[in-house]
């Protein structure tokens, strides 16, 4: 990156975090697909080195720099809200078998991996901690209620764990 005040390049590390990535792909998620949406994606894409990463994380860049569609963007700005609030949200929530539950989550991030967006939240239902895909949501509003304020780093599933 070049310092505008000295012209020199700054040798400050790039490397995003997990968390960081998480945000800025829901934050993505709400520009749909104008131009500058184009371009932040393009950004977000030159910002994560895809060079040394391996076929997941290459999936998962692909997934979270590829617009959202209409309902699951609409979906996505709810959640973002009540993450940024700390807010509970219910979902009607459709599970792998087709299984149909509300629940009251207590949202903490959003991610992408491989092929999918997720919500990570403490379910009120299950009493821990569970990851939601934005598909299997079928609908999601705020309940206006005080969420406990979690930090995102200690919930973010798939991520590798040092030896």
């Amino acid at each position: 990156m070049q310092n505008i005040a000295t012209g020199q390049q700054d040798q400050t590390d790039t490397a995003l975090t997990a968390s960081e990535i998480a945000a800025l792909a829901l934050s993505l998620a709400h520009l749909g697909a104008g131009p500058q949406a184009t371009t932040a994606r393009r950004a977000l894409r030159h910002l994560v080195d895809a060079d040394n990463h391996d076929d997941v994380v290459t999936a998962t860049l692909s997934t979270l720099t590829r617009p959202l569609t209409v309902s699951t963007a609409d979906r996505a700005r709810v959640i973002a809200a009540a993450i940024t609030e700390h807010r509970v949200v219910r979902l009607c929530y459709g599970d792998a078998a087709a299984n149909v539950t509300i629940r009251e989550v207590e949202p903490v991030t959003c991610l992408v991996h491989r092929d999918h967006w997720y919500l990570v939240g403490w379910c009120r239902m299950r009493r821990s901690i569970r990851a939601f895909r934005f598909d299997r949501i079928l609908a999601v509003e705020s309940t206006g209620l005080p969420a406990r304020p979690r930090r995102a780093e200690r919930y973010l599933p798939f991520q590798r764990r040092s030896a």
